[in-house]
C-alpha cells in the first residue's frame, strides 16, 4: 500500500496538471473578457469621458483589481472605462487601469491591464525665473559682447519658445530662439546710465497662422551702465565737442590782471572764473592735482596743488603779458591729464573811472537793424560815448571801453551807436546803459530812453501823408506832360506828311519838263520886293502882269494869284534849283541893253553899294549860317514908303536862313520873320 501510494500521488498530480492545461488552453481561445492593452487619451478631459470599451461575455462582471491606496481616476460603467477626473499631462503622463473579469457561473476570473497614455496639449504659459533681472554693463563694451542669458521655461515640453526684445536701446538678442543679450552699439555712461528692456517669450512662432492657442510671458531687464576711466580731467568751463564717438571738452583758458609794481593780495581773480578741473568720468570723479608746467620762471606766482587757486608771490616789474601753462592730472591714474593757459596782463594803475558825456540819452528807432536817431541833435544818429581821463592823449577815448544795456538783450551798442536786435511793439522803453573798461573792469552807467516807432518824421514837419500827396501831384503832372508830348508828336507827324505830299507834287511837275534846255528842278521862289520894279527886262520879272517867267518856260500865273502860304512853301526849295547857269547869263546880257539897270542874278556875291542881287552859293558850309535878306525897293517909291511908314510901325524884312540839320543836303530852309511873324522850318 505504501508502494502504491506514492505512485498514486504522482499520477494524481499529473492528472490535475493536465486538467489545468486543458482549461487554460480553452480559456485562451475563448476569453471571458477582452480590452485594449493601451489607449491614448488627451489631458484636460471632461469628467465622464469614455477612455476605452471592454468586450465581455454574458454572465461576466467587471471590477477593478485591488491596488494601492492611490486615487483611481477611472470608473467602470458596464463595459466602459470612464474618466472620473480631469487628467493632467504635466502631473502624470500615463495611468494604468487594472480590471478583473469574473464569470458568475463558474467563478472563473480573468485579470488584464489597460495603460492610459495622456496626450500633451499646449495649456501652460512660459515662465521666467525672475522679474525683473538686474545686470551691470561697462561703457565702451565691445559690440557683440554677451552680457546675459534670460531663458523662459514651459511645462508643455518639448515646446519651442520664441523671444522678442523691446526697445533695442544699445542691445539685441542673439536670435529669436536664443535669448542671449548682446551689446549692439557702443555705450557711453555720460549719455545713458540706465536702460530698461522688456523681454517677451512666446510658445508659438512669432509669425504663425496656426489657430492653436498661444501663450506668452514677459520680464524686465534693468541694465546699469558703469562708468569707465577713459577720459582726462576737464578744465571748467569748457565747450563740449564729439568727434568719432569720443567726447572732448575744450577750455578757452583763463585771463587775469595785475598792477605794475604792486602785489595782488589773496587769490588772483581770473576770468571766466576760478581755475579748477573735474574728472571727465563723472561717476569715477577721481581727485585732481595741479601744477605749473611753464611760464613761471621768475616765480611770481604759486598754485595750490589741491584746489588750483593761484596767488601772487611778488610784484611784476615790467609791462607785459605773462602766459602760464597749468597741468591738471588725476592723482591715482596720472596718465589721465590735461593742460590750460592762464594769461596775466601787467597794467598801469587806473586813476579815473569811465564817465558818460551825458547823464541820460534819448533815441528814436524804427526797426530791427536800424540805427537809433538823436531827436535832440537835428535827427543825427544817437551816439553813446563814455570817456576816461586816464587817456588824455586820445581826448579821453579809451579803446577798451565796451557798451551794453543792463538786463535787456533786445538792443546792441556798436561803436557807440544803438541798434535794435528784436522786433518790439511801438512804445517808449527805459533802459540803463553801461560802459565797461575791459582792461580793469571799471564801469559807469547812464539812463537811456528809447522810443520804438514805425516812422520817423523829419524836423521839417513833413510826414508820410505829405509825401504821399506830393507824389500824387507829381504823378498827375507827369501824366499831363506825357499827353501833351503825344499830341505834339502826332501833329508833327501829320505836318511832315503834308510837306512830303507837296514835295512829291513838285517832283512830278518838274519831271514833265523835258529837253536839254529845261531849267533845273525845284520849287519856284518869288521875291515880292521886286514885283513892281521898273526893270521889266530883268530876269524873273517877265510878263505883263508882273508874273514870274523861268528861263525857257512859258509865263506862269501872276504873283498876286499865289497865296501867301504857297509862296512861303515854294521859298523852301534850294535856290540853286531855280535857274540854270546859261539862263542866268542870258538874262544878264539882255539887261545890259536896257536903261542903266544891273542884273540881280549872279553866281557871286557883290559888295557894291546900292547894288541889289540874288546870288547862289553852290557849296554850302554846314557850319555857317548864311542869311538871305530881302531888302525892300528904295528907288522912286522911297518917298511914298516913308509916308506910309510914318503912319504905321515899320516892318522888319523877313530873313531866309538855312536849317542846320539839312545844310549838308541843301534841302533845309528856314524863313524867319520878326515882330509877330511866324517862323517856319521844314524838311523836304
Amino acid at each position: 500500500m505504501d508502494g502504491l501510494h506514492p505512485h498514486f500521488t504522482v499520477r494524481t498530480s499529473l492528472s490535475f496538471l493536465l486538467l489545468i492545461l486543458l482549461q487554460t488552453s480553452t480559456e485562451a481561445v475563448e476569453p471571458i473578457c477582452s480590452g485594449p492593452q493601451s489607449v491614448e487619451f488627451p489631458e484636460n478631459n471632461t469628467v465622464g469621458a469614455v477612455v476605452a470599451n471592454i468586450i465581455v461575455k454574458p454572465g461576466v462582471t467587471l471590477e477593478f483589481s485591488p491596488s494601492s491606496d492611490e486615487p483611481n481616476p477611472f470608473e467602470l460603467q458596464g463595459n466602459q472605462l470612464i474618466a472620473a477626473a480631469v487628467l493632467d499631462y504635466e502631473t502624470e503622463k500615463n495611468h494604468i487601469a487594472r480590471i478583473t473579469c469574473t464569470e458568475t457561473a463558474t467563478n472563473l476570473k480573468l485579470n488584464f491591464v489597460i495603460v492610459v497614455i495622456l496626450i500633451n496639449e499646449n495649456d501652460n504659459k512660459p515662465v521666467f525665473d525672475q522679474n525683473p533681472y538686474h545686470i551691470d554693463v561697462y561703457e565702451m563694451s565691445p559690440v557683440g559682447k554677451t552680457v546675459g542669458r534670460f531663458v523662459a521655461t514651459d511645462l508643455d515640453q518639448p515646446n519651442q519658445l520664441y523671444y522678442t526684445l523691446t526697445p533695442e536701446s544699445g542691445f539685441e538678442l542673439k536670435s529669436p530662439t536664443n535669448p542671449d543679450l548682446l551689446v549692439k552699439t557702443p555705450l557711453a555712461y555720460e549719455k545713458v546710465k540706465n536702460v530698461r528692456l522688456v523681454l517677451t517669450a512666446q510658445d508659438t512662432p512669432l509669425a504663425t497662422t496656426d489657430a492653436r492657442p498661444s501663450f506668452t510671458a514677459t520680464t524686465t531687464i534693468m541694465v546699469t551702465i558703469l562708468d569707465k576711466d577713459n577720459r582726462p580731467p576737464w578744465f571748467q568751463p569748457c565747450i563740449m565737442h564729439e568727434m568719432g564717438g569720443a567726447v572732448i571738452c575744450q577750455s578757452t583758458g583763463y585771463t587775469g590782471k595785475v598792477v605794475l609794481n604792486e602785489q595782488e593780495t589773496g587769490l588772483l581773480p581770473l576770468q571766466p572764473g576760478p581755475l579748477y578741473a573735474i574728472d571727465g568720468d563723472s561717476a569715477i570723479n577721481e581727485a585732481i592735482t595741479y601744477s605749473f608746467l611753464s611760464g613761471n620762471d621768475e616765480l611770481l606766482f604759486e598754485i595750490n596743488p589741491n584746489t588750483g587757486n593761484i596767488s601772487m608771490l611778488k610784484p611784476a616789474s615790467k609791462l607785459e603779458t605773462i602766459s602760464l601753462t597749468v597741468l591738471a592730472a588725476q592723482k591715482t591714474n596720472s596718465y589721465q591729464f590735461t593742460t590750460t593757459t592762464v594769461s596775466i596782463s601787467v597794467q598801469k594803475k587806473s586813476l579815473h573811472l569811465p564817465q558818460f558825456q551825458r547823464p541820460s540819452y534819448r533815441g528814436i528807432i524804427t526797426g530791427v537793424g536800424s540805427m537809433a536817431m538823436d531827436p535832440e541833435n537835428k535827427d543825427a544818429p544817437l551816439q553813446i560815448i563814455a570817456t576816461d581821463d586816464d587817456y588824455t592823449t586820445t581826448d579821453g577815448l579809451n579803446p577798451y571801453i565796451t557798451y551794453s544795456t543792463i538786463g535787456n538783450n533786445d538792443f546792441s551798442i556798436v561803436n557807440g551807436h544803438l541798434f535794435m536786435t528784436k522786433d518790439l511793439p511801438e512804445g517808449t522803453l527805459s533802459l540803463q546803459v553801461m560802459a565797461k573798461d575791459t582792461s580793469n573792469d571799471e564801469s559807469a552807467t547812464a539812463q537811456l530812453s528809447v522810443m520804438v516807432t514805425s516812422v520817423i518824421i523829419p524836423s521839417g514837419g513833413y510826414g508820410p501823408v505829405d509825401m504821399a500827396a506830393l507824389g500824387a501831384t507829381l504823378g498827375v503832372l507827369l501824366l499831363i506832360c506825357l499827353v501833351v508830348i503825344g499830341v505834339l508828336v502826332h501833329r508833327l507827324r501829320k505836318g511832315k506828311a503834308d510837306w512830303r505830299k507837296i514835295y512829291e507834287t513838285n517832283v512830278f511837275r518838274s519831271s514833265l519838263v523835258k529837253g536839254s534846255g529845261s531849267p533845273k528842278e525845284g520849287i519856284q521862289y518869288t521875291n515880292e520886293a521886286f514885283e513892281n520894279d521898273e526893270d521889266g527886262g530883268s530876269m524873273g520879272s517877265g510878263g505883263p502882269d508882273g508874273g514870274i517867267i523861268m528861263a525857257g518856260r512859258e509865263p506862269q500865273k501872276a504873283v498876286e494869284s499865289i497865296p501867301h502860304k504857297e509862296a512861303i512853301m515854294k521859298s523852301l526849295a534850294p535856290l540853286h534849283a531855280f535857274l540854270s547857269d546859261d539862263t542866268s547869263m542870258a538874262g544878264s546880257d539882255k539887261a545890259d541893253n536896257e536903261k542903266d539897270v544891273k542884273p540881280i542874278l549872279t553866281k557871286e556875291r557883290r559888295m557894291e553899294e546900292g547894288y541889289k542881287s540874288v546870288w547862289f552859293k553852290e557849296d554850302i558850309d554846314p557850319n555857317a549860317m548864311d542869311e538871305v535878306v530881302i531888302i525892300p525897293d528904295s528907288r522912286e517909291d522911297d518917298s511914298e514908303d516913308e509916308d506910309d511908314e510914318s503912319s504905321s510901325e515899320p516892318s522888319k524884312p523877313p530873313k531866309v536862313v538855312f536849317a542846320d540839320s539839312d545844310l549838308d543836303s541843301g534841302l533845309g530852309v528856314k524863313l524867319e520873320e520878326s515882330d509877330g511873324y511866324d517862323a517856319l522850318t521844314t524838311d523836304l
